[in-house]
């Protein structure tokens, strides 16, 4: 299956959790319920970096949709994955 992986560098799991459920529900970033009211970012971003050596996934509801992450970058919004290209 292919997907949208992070650039750790750039990019980290709770922002790009907040940018596809603002393109899915197609609600400017800002206008959403803040990500921390949910999940806790940190712990997210954490538990993904690309120097931790984790197979994982979490999955939480958030704006009405199911989000999972997975530690290999992928982020799917009610079981779709995300595509920010």
């Amino acid at each position: 299956m292919s997907g949208t992986t992070l650039d750790y560098h750039h990019d980290s799991p709770s922002l790009r959790v907040v940018d596809a459920i603002a393109d899915t529900t197609d609600t400017d970033p800002l206008e959403l319920e803040p990500l921390y009211n949910i999940v806790d970012p940190e712990a997210l971003d954490r538990l993904f970096k690309n120097d931790a050596d984790v197979r994982a996934s979490v999955r939480f509801e958030y704006a009405g949709h199911t989000v999972e992450v997975r530690s290999d970058g992928t982020v799917l919004v009610d079981g779709t994955i995300h595509d920010d290209a």
